[in-house]
Parts: C-alpha cells; sequence; structure tokens
C-alpha cells in the first residue's frame, strides 16, 4: 500500500471499531507512519488519510474510541461509510464474546447493510493469539455476514505485520463494489431502453391508428 504520491480523487469513508484495548490507534499509526506509539484510549477519535495504489480509492479512516461509554456514540460516524474495519485483541479470548456482541450490533445498523467488512485479528505476535479460523467461529461471521463480503485479516500492530494487506483487502473490496455498481446500473439502462422503445411504439401506434378510429 503506498501512502505517498498525488491524492485518489475519490477518498472512501471506512469507519474503524473494535473494544478498547483492541489495539485500534497503535495498528494506525503503525501502518501510516512506521512507528510504534505508546497510545492512550482514544477519547473520541481519530483520522487519518491513506493512498493505495492508483486505481484504488484513497481511504480515510475513522478510528472511534472503543471504551464502554464511546459505543453508543459509534452511530453517528456510520454516514457515509463504505466500508467497515472491526480489529479484535486476538490474545485476549476472554473478551471474544464481548467483541461479538458489539459487532452483531454494528452489523444490524441500517446505514452499513451489505458494506463490506475487515476484521483485524491483531496481536498475531503474542504466544497464544486465537487463529483466523477461531475468530471467525467465536464470532460467528460465516451467519452475521451472509448478505456481505468480508474477510479476517490475521496482523500484528506492533511489528506491522501484514496491517497492509488488511487495508489493501478493505481497497479491493471497494473497487469491486464500485465495479459491480456500474455494471448494475449499466445492465439495468441495457433492460429499460428495449422497454421505453416498446412504449414509444405502442404510443405512437395509438396516435397514428386514432385519426382512422374516429
Amino acid at each position: 500500500m503506498g501512502l505517498h504520491g498525488s491524492k485518489h480523487p475519490h477518498q472512501a469513508q471506512i469507519v474503524m471499531l473494535g473494544l478498547d484495548g483492541s489495539g485500534k490507534s497503535t495498528l494506525l499509526y503503525k501502518l501510516k507512519y512506521n512507528e510504534s506509539v505508546i497510545t492512550v484510549p482514544t477519547v473520541g477519535f481519530n483520522v487519518e488519510m491513506l493512498e493505495t495504489e492508483a486505481r484504488g480509492p484513497g481511504l480515510t479512516v475513522w478510528d472511534v474510541g472503543g471504551q464502554q461509554r464511546m459505543r453508543p456514540h459509534w452511530k453517528h460516524h456510520y454516514p457515509g461509510t463504505e466500508a467497515l474495519v472491526f480489529v479484535v485483541d486476538s490474545w485476549d479470548r476472554r473478551r471474544l464474546d464481548e467483541a461479538k456482541k458489539e459487532l452483531h450490533q454494528v452489523l444490524r445498523s441500517g446505514s452499513l447493510k451489505s458494506l463490506p467488512l475487515v476484521v483485524l485479528a491483531n496481536k498475531q505476535d503474542l504466544p497464544g493469539a486465537a487463529s483466523p479460523q477461531e475468530i471467525t467461529h467465536r464470532l460467528d461471521l460465516r451467519r452475521v455476514c451472509g448478505n456481505r463480503d468480508w474477510f479476517v485479516q490475521p496482523c500484528s500492530g506492533r511489528t506491522g505485520v501484514d496491517l497492509e494487506e488488511g487495508f489493501r483487502r478493505v481497497a479491493y473490496m471497494l473497487k469491486t463494489s464500485l465495479k459491480q455498481t456500474k455494471a448494475d446500473i449499466k445492465n439495468t439502462v441495457k433492460q429499460l431502453k428495449p422497454k421505453a422503445i416498446t412504449m414509444m411504439t405502442k404510443t405512437q401506434g395509438l396516435g397514428c391508428n386514432s385519426p382512422e378510429q374516429t
């Protein structure tokens, strides 16, 4: 993922959520600046702009605080969102059920319906971290994500390993979705044109025949 160069004409808004302590801010700063920083719990939000490959959309990532008192305010960041990133602490299995509960509640929002989801299984550098397969099972992703594209990306915010791959996946899903939207519009136009021509012909026929009928 290139982080320098000319700006993309389209910046896609990405909301990054997760429980407090999952490592959202750490991995975002590692990705953006390649620096390991000591962070404090985010009160409010951080915003960073990331650039992808030339043909992909740029990403404006909203890192929203995950503390319990902040979660009711997550919904204020949903309008205009084009993809969702949910960060999980893969090492802390005790909180996976809590993460599942919060994620499922987020996905029930009508504002996020059918939007692509990338789950970042963070802290894979720690011994005994849950695998992507376990994260998939514990979060019940196959069931809850039946109507959307989704992917679980193992990564480490501390070392930076596989962080770029996670956000490349986001950009790929956005680009694929955009192509599908354009294709759907094109197909709809193709279907409408013959109908419009038929309607016009019938209307003209009625107009031509009406003088003969009178």
